[in-house]
């Protein structure tokens, strides 16, 4: 397995030669990454070039055009799905809303959904809802001490009225790394569809959707070095099995039932570097020379080795002290980057105070009151989190250990 050549990551992300971010290292991933260079340049041909309706005959604005439709080929190709079940919104949470829209008018009353108290409010709230129109709607629920989901425990809440299981790649606050094989696996064996919010895991290396096997798969590209936009997997059957929630005329389109909202050209556009920084990342590392799901699956395996090198000196640091509580594992293979601490004191006061050691940081309740809730973690003094990516430094770690050594 090869290395991570750390200097080449960070020479592709402007923001690291920016004068005005010199000495502060950034921990606040897991609210929006840095935004590659590829994407950036993409971003930045559009709006000079192509800012034009796409699809018309004139060059620019075919040129626009195929541009979008390069970022749905190339991204969808990345996640191991066709080209037409990937969609692109204008955030994970509206692309939640307006499923939860069509699963409410294909539903019937008395059906049901399961959701957990481990999600976002992203993957939560908009299903929640439906128990208006007299869905059943069942809770999952984590273990209050390790903030874990058990898949036995969801075995025996399924049966044949449960239409559609909701649950987290990894919650933003636990961090944790769900199997969501095994769970859909599971779901699906009781005849229920899967939605997998994959926020908090796709900063770590883009999954193969296909090989995973969920049926709806959300994340957000400005989370994955990319421009703000919402990516939305939709498999085929489920796709056209719910309701057109777009245009008339566009419901024989899977790509666009479920984006009724006129679609931001440029950052679809875009969104192809984020292909190109898989490429890039892949040939520098001398990965496999073809197959876009192979070629980021070997990316995706570099950024978790290095992740993990970084991460398990951070959760030996903090997993002892007695005025913090670690949410979730203390093993580094088992969760993502991003650790949140619950303090004796207000969280957000503590990130005020390592900005002074030149560490960007949050402190809150990061829309993740549900689970900081059944932790018994109190929302309104929140939790201090910091999360990285692989762009991340040895340097940075050190500079962050060091500052938590001395604010806690």
């Amino acid at each position: 397995m090869s290395t991570l050549d750390i200097n080449f990551v960070r020479s592709q992300f402007p923001a690291f030669q920016e004068p005005s971010l010199q000495g502060q290292a950034f921990f606040e991933n897991a609210g929006g990454s840095y935004t590659c260079k590829p994407v950036l340049d993409r971003l930045t041909r559009f709006y000079t070039q192509r800012k034009v309706q796409p699809y018309a005959p004139y060059q620019a604005s075919r040129l626009a055009g195929e541009e979008m439709d390069e970022a749905r080929t190339r991204m969808a190709a990345v996640l191991g799905v066709d080209t037409d079940e990937l969609s692109f919104g204008p955030s994970t949470t509206q692309n939640t809303y307006v499923l939860a829209q069509a699963f409410r008018q294909w539903m019937q009353p008395g059906d049901a959904i399961i959701v957990t108290n481990q999600d976002h409010e992203a993957n939560s709230g908009p299903w929640r809802r439906l128990a208006e129109e007299g869905i059943d709607v069942r809770e999952w629920q984590i273990d209050p001490q390790t903030g874990s989901l058990n898949p036995l425990d969801l075995e025996n809440m399924l049966d044949e009225k449960v239409r559609l299981v909701c649950f987290p790649h990894c919650s933003n606050v636990i961090g944790e790394i769900n199997p969501v094989t095994e769970i859909t696996a599971i779901a699906h064996a009781a005849g229920a569809f899967v939605c997998v919010d994959g926020v908090s895991y796709a900063p770590h290396g883009f999954p193969n959707v296909g090989k995973l096997g969920p049926d709806i798969y959300l994340f957000s590209a400005y989370k994955t070095y990319g421009p703000h936009q919402g990516c939305m997997v939709i498999r085929r059957a489920i796709g056209e099995l719910l309701p057109n929630q777009a245009h008339y005329f566009n419901g024989d389109v899977l790509h666009k039932r479920f984006t009724p909202a006129g679609p931001d050209h440029a950052q679809i556009a875009a969104s192809a570097g984020m292909a190109d920084y898989v490429d890039l990342l892949c040939d520098h590392h001398n990965g496999p020379g073809s197959g876009a799901a192979a070629r980021a699956a070997f990316v995706h395996d570099l950024m978790r080795t290095h992740e993990v090198a970084l991460l398990q000196p951070v959760l030996d640091a903090v997993k002892d002290r007695n005025n913090v509580r670690l949410i979730g594992t203390s093993d580094a293979t088992r969760r993502a980057p991003t650790v949140a601490l619950s303090l004796n004191t207000d969280a957000e006061a503590v990130a005020a105070d390592l900005n002074d050691h030149g560490i960007m940081a949050g402190g809150g309740d990061f829309y993740a009151v549900r689970p900081l809730q059944a932790m018994r973690v109190d929302p309104e003094q929140g939790v201090l989190r910091v999360s990285f990516t692989h762009y991340t430094s040895q340097q940075e770690i050190d500079q962050l250990l060091g500052a938590l050594e001395t604010v806690l």
